[in-house]
């Protein structure tokens, strides 16, 4: 028996020192391959993908990117979600159904905050917001129990993003960062051989964003995922009221909590995107309620205080 076994353990060391060796190799590779970037239009917002390989993966990048916009995007009259809010009923992909699961359980866990059924309201509010002339309460109730429409739009970002980290991963790419319209998740080192800083832009009543977007904090994002959802930027006053451009789907009226931003980070970006935008709808306590229950996820929440200044709640470690 005791012979056998040391047979057994002479055949598996020139396996092992294969695999060091060929492990070694991929890594002396990758140091020295250069760091590439990409970047386009998707969702109707900008894409910027740096990522070290010495493959040059664009064309891959943005056929990935073309198949999410094929399910999700609402600016593409032929996509999946466009059709179904045309009447039509096409065939549901893999990837169709994956994020109508990952919608439906952020839903669950956050009580209807996050509602990918709210596309009417949404629409109703801004129609009335450009016209000056806001929904009426029959019309708000009318609307809460229409629930045929869908939008993506607060998950499909962070989605793109996860996508093609996926798509990187199997070329073996090992240092990266994808973003997409603010969404962002990264992987390993960045040029500079450091991990990656993402900066959270300080919440200002600028709509026209002619401020520059100053900055409120930079976070050390490796092998994370991070998403922000903010109101600082699309707001309306009417009557001396000011009016944010999130929609409580259980209400069918636009928020008014003080919570101004919220930056999640988590494994998978998809996750982050669609609770940020749950805790523009929950507010402060609400989503620190969330995080309670659901400590796989960070989250850095800019808010206005008692006397009306800048304050963050965070259960981040990290930070500069």
């Amino acid at each position: 028996m005791e012979q056998n076994k040391r047979k057994q353990l002479w055949w598996q060391v020139p396996l092992l020192v294969l695999l060091v060796a060929g492990t070694l190799f991929i890594a002396r590779e990758q140091r020295g391959a250069p760091y590439q970037k990409c970047s386009g239009m998707i969702f109707g917002t900008a894409y910027n993908i740096t990522y070290q390989s010495r493959q040059e993966l664009q064309d891959e990048i943005e056929a990935t990117l073309k198949q999410v916009d094929a399910e999700f995007s609402m600016f593409n009259d032929e996509s999946t979600v466009s059709r179904i809010n045309r009447g039509e009923q096409p065939p549901r992909s893999q990837m169709f159904e994956e994020v109508y699961e990952l919608a439906q359980t952020v839903s669950r866990e956050t009580d209807g905050a996050f509602d990918i059924t709210v596309a009417p309201l949404v629409n109703a509010w801004g129609f009335g917001f450009k016209h000056e002339q806001m929904p009426t309460a029959e019309q708000v109730d009318s609307l809460l129990q229409i629930r045929s429409q869908l939008d993506f739009s607060a998950i499909a970002k962070g989605y793109g993003v996860d996508v093609v980290a996926r798509l990187l991963k199997a070329k073996d790419v090992s240092n990266y960062m994808v973003e997409i319209g603010g969404e962002v998740i990264t992987r390993g080192m960045n040029p500079g051989s450091e991990p990656w800083h993402i900066g959270v832009t300080k919440p200002t009543d600028d709509s026209l964003a002619v401020d520059g977007g100053e900055l409120q904090t930079i976070l050390t994002l490796t092998d994370r995922a991070l998403a922000t959802s903010g109101n600082y930027r699309n707001f309306y006053y009417k009557d001396g009221r000011k009016y944010a451009h999130t929609i409580d789907p259980r209400t069918g009226y636009p928020v008014q909590h003080n919570i101004l931003s919220a930056t999640v980070l988590a494994d998978e970006c998809a996750t982050a995107d669609a609770y940020a935008t749950s805790f523009m709808v929950l507010g402060l306590d609400g989503a620190r309620r969330v995080l309670e229950r659901h400590p796989e996820l960070q989250a850095y929440l800019i808010y206005t205080d008692k006397e009306g200044q800048l304050s963050v709640w965070s259960n981040l470690e990290d930070e500069h």
